[in-house]
């Protein structure tokens, strides 16, 4: 089973993080925290991800849809990196995730990543071959 650990950063805690923690340790703990899951076997990916304001959203209620700036003002966290494990259960998911060396202000979503398996059997076949082949891809360019 693959999970998604989601971090998501309340802004006040962000910008007390840059006020106040030493970015070499941070980066130490963090590295230290993906050396383990590496060193279990569970790591597949991480990434970080650039602050809000240079990113978008596309809002499909509408044709066409509507493209807005970042960063947004209604969001009350603001989803910053994630890590996708692979792990033989939820509870191994859940063990990994309460591990991760965050602190006040910010919260993982974890959320188990579909598999072809999940889907209906009624899905047509060239269905599950292109759903096959994205996962390939997937596996390929990770």
């Amino acid at each position: 089973m693959r999970w998604m650990l989601i971090m998501n950063v309340e802004p006040e805690a962000a910008a007390r993080a840059a006020q106040e923690l030493d970015l070499a340790e941070m980066f130490a703990v963090m590295g230290q925290y993906n050396d383990d899951l590496q060193k279990a076997g569970v790591f597949l990916s991480a990434e970080g991800l650039a602050d809000a304001g240079e990113g978008f959203r596309v809002d499909f209620s509408s044709q066409p849809p509507v493209v807005t700036d970042g960063p947004y003002a209604e969001a009350r966290e603001v989803f910053t990196g994630y890590w996708i494990l692979e792990v033989t259960s939820r509870e191994e998911a859940e063990h990994w995730a309460r591990r991760c060396p965050l602190g006040p202000g910010t919260s993982l979503e974890v959320r188990r990543i579909n598999e072809l398996a999940d889907f209906a059997p009624e899905v047509e076949e060239g269905e599950r071959l292109r759903l096959a082949k994205q996962q390939e891809w997937q596996a390929a360019t990770s």
